[in-house]
């Protein structure tokens, strides 16, 4: 039996889903070799994880039919320190929809 994924890769200005037929027992590492996206994509296997829809996965696992193997890039902005800043951007300025009580 074969089973059918999607290798699904995204970053700012590309998308790249790739259907993959493979040999029941296959992993992440084979959908991944099979799909052709590194060398297309020119990407640093180094640097990029694993997911199945959205849940950490590794290179080992093995897959099921329709799975969707996910390649993740690490984040570029740290989520507190956005945080951080717009907070500090909208200190001191009433927030909308709070009445100032009156003088």
């Amino acid at each position: 039996m074969t089973l059918k994924v999607t290798v699904a890769y995204a970053a700012p200005g590309v998308e790249a889903l790739i259907p993959v037929r493979l040999a029941d027992g296959a992993t992440v590492a084979d959908a991944v070799a099979h799909s052709g996206v590194l060398g297309r994509l020119r990407l640093d296997a180094g640097s990029l994880r694993f997911a199945i829809y959205g849940r950490r996965a590794s290179a080992g696992t093995v897959l099921a039919d329709g799975d969707r193997v996910e390649l993740t890039r690490a984040l570029t902005a740290d989520a507190r320190a956005g945080r951080r800043v717009r907070a500090n951007a909208t200190a001191g300025r009433p927030k909308a929809g709070v009445a100032k009580p009156n003088p």
